[in-house]
């Protein structure tokens, strides 16, 4: 049986890419800000190891990097400018009960090296095939999935879990009355398809509205594809937007369109909807089956035509149960608590694997880890 841990101190390792949390777009560094707040709430330290400008309210910040990377016009270098945050952070990992990284498979060596339990969430797509490699090398450290349908390219991999994104409560209000647009809200990539949502709308008969940012590395297929539909006068392109303009323009619309066209890890934006009343037009991709209930928060559909169609039966959704989907299922309370019982599971499982190593009385160093782990585990539970 589980021991129940009281107090944990927490490293939360975030992307440098964008402060924590981000001021625009970005949906793993606004994800770790939610966990390392809620985490703070229910009583536990959490140290968050973000750029400097990072704001959210952990109990410390640590940082080697001053500003976010695409701030600074540095998100070109970013995977390399990571490394000494990560020194430091395992360089303190005696401090920590948990070390809980967001850098995919970065502080896979790193926890090689340390006595402290390390998890991984895998934020991003896992289909890279010229990743598989460096993934099976480290198949035995510990990861969670954001989703189920994630971890099908590696359903080999240590995966100890998934667990879903969640919002702070309230967030973002609720909003009974629909408006007459709709919405497109992320970012500008050929995979989020933001051109089939361009044509649902026309095919629809309704005004669409899009709030997206622009990555350098999708300049060119922005000006080359998207804009010239921009011209139409049915279509609204609002840019880059931030939190507090989300309740406005996603609580105002008649749905959200969310046309993606590859094996999408969570889709943060699904969840920031129906927790303004805002129903979910989809196509069926990756983990949309998993956050959506057709016919009750949206509707999925595979072809224009047919998303076209939703649209035009989206009054048959309930506002009132979309909300209610999200109070259930994607809070960041009850994110916190199922990454608390992973937590849990790793610090019981090395402390079950230190105190057979010190029976068996293994000497050198890693018997010496193991007894001092054993040792330092104790005094930190309860009896569930």
């Amino acid at each position: 049986m589980l021991t129940r841990i009281r107090h944990l101190r927490i490293a939360q390792v975030a992307p440098l890419y964008e402060s924590v949390p981000p001021r625009f777009y970005g949906g793993t560094e606004r994800v770790v800000s939610y966990l390392t707040e809620e985490l703070v709430r229910r009583g536990h330290e959490v140290t968050l190891f973000a750029s400097g400008d990072s704001t959210a309210h952990a109990s410390a910040l640590e940082s080697t990097c001053p500003q976010a990377l695409r701030a600074a016009g540095k998100a070109s270098c970013g995977a390399s400018l990571h490394l000494p945050t990560l020194s430091r952070v395992f360089e303190m990992a005696e401090r920590f009960d948990v070390i809980h990284s967001h850098l995919d498979y970065w502080a896979f060596p790193f926890a090689r090296l340390v006595a402290t339990p390390t998890v991984s969430t895998l934020h991003g797509r896992l289909d890279i095939e010229e990743l598989f490699d460096v993934y099976r090398y480290y198949s035995r450290s510990p990861v969670v999935s954001i989703s189920n349908a994630q971890r099908a390219p590696l359903p080999e991999l240590n995966w100890i879990g998934t667990v879903y994104h969640g919002l702070p409560r309230e967030q973002l209000r609720f909003s009974p009355g629909p408006g007459k647009y709709l919405a497109f809200l992320g970012r500008i990539s050929p995979e989020k398809r933001p051109d089939l949502a361009i044509e649902v709308s026309r095919r629809a008969g309704l005004p669409l509205k899009i709030a997206a940012k622009v990555d350098d590395a999708d300049r060119e297929y922005f000006e080359a594809v998207i804009r010239p539909l921009l011209q139409s006068k049915d279509v609204e392109f609002v840019g880059e937007i931030n939190e507090r303009e989300k309740n406005d323009f996603l609580g105002n619309a008649l749905a959200l369109l969310f046309p993606v066209d590859w094996p999408e890890p969570f889709g943060l934006v699904m969840i920031e909807a129906l927790a303004c009343g805002t129903p979910v037009i989809a196509r069926p991709c990756g983990s949309v089956p998993e956050v959506l209930r057709d016919g009750i928060t949206g509707f999925m559909a595979a072809s224009v035509e047919d998303l076209a169609e939703a649209v035009g039966r989206i009054s048959t959704i309930s506002r009132q149960e979309c909300r209610r989907e999200f109070e259930t299922r994607f809070t960041a309370g009850a994110m916190a608590a199922n990454y608390e019982r992973v937590y849990e599971r790793l610090i019981e499982g090395r402390r079950g694997r230190n105190e057979r190593a010190s029976a068996r009385g293994e000497t050198g160093a890693a018997g010496r880890a193991a007894g001092n782990e054993a040792r330092r585990w104790r005094p930190r539970t309860q009896t569930a």
